[in-house]
């Protein structure tokens, strides 16, 4: 499916793309004022780009368009499942909290995997942004990037939707729930 340069298959390309395709049009509130052919152009131009993509997409994030940034000249996709992605969950936050558990370690982390997919971690800032998008999260919770000086104290910060609001909370960062993954996003 994948060779060593993160490049998918002409067949898987296309299939791929279609989804895409599908989901900006089903969800057009989230990016209004943005072509879809423009995208697909920026995506066919960047081959590791649509890997990632097709990361995000195989382990359940759903990937969709929810910004351009004019500065960059970039398409800005997160993951829009409406629960955390299955295939990202039951990690704990990085690597120092994977090397720190003496059993019952987890498969990976959360920030090894996201640098693996190409794909950056969402912020609070961001997380809440999508969570004006619609309701994400309102059954399990996604980590967040961290604050270095909590990440030193031991601890790590996840979100999630309840009562109509969305929460911040702190767990350490060896902990790891099959309810809780990560949510990242792309710039192409």
């Amino acid at each position: 499916m994948m060779n060593n340069k993160k490049e998918l298959l002409p067949e898987k390309r296309a299939a791929l793309l279609e989804i895409l395709r599908a989901r900006f049009k089903k969800n057009n509130s989230r990016h209004k004022d943005i072509e879809w052919t423009k995208v697909q152009a920026k995506i066919e131009a960047n081959t590791s780009k649509l890997w990632s993509l097709n990361e995000m997409e195989i382990t359940g994030g759903e990937p969709d368009i929810i910004d351009y940034d004019n500065k960059t000249n970039e398409y800005i996709f997160y993951d829009c499942s409406a629960e955390s992605p299955k295939g990202r969950r039951s990690l704990c936050y990085d690597r120092s909290a994977l090397d720190a558990r003496k059993e019952n370690k987890p498969v990976n982390n959360v920030l090894d995997m996201a640098s693996e997919m190409g794909i950056e971690l969402l912020t609070e800032e961001q997380y809440r942004y999508l969570q004006k998008l619609g309701k994400f999260d309102e059954k399990t919770s996604s980590w967040i990037a961290t604050p270095a000086n909590i990440r030193k104290l031991g601890g790590a910060l996840f979100c999630d939707y309840r009562y109509e609001t969305v929460f911040i909370y702190h767990n350490g960062a060896q902990s790891y729930y099959a309810a809780r993954a990560f949510r990242g996003l792309l710039r192409v």
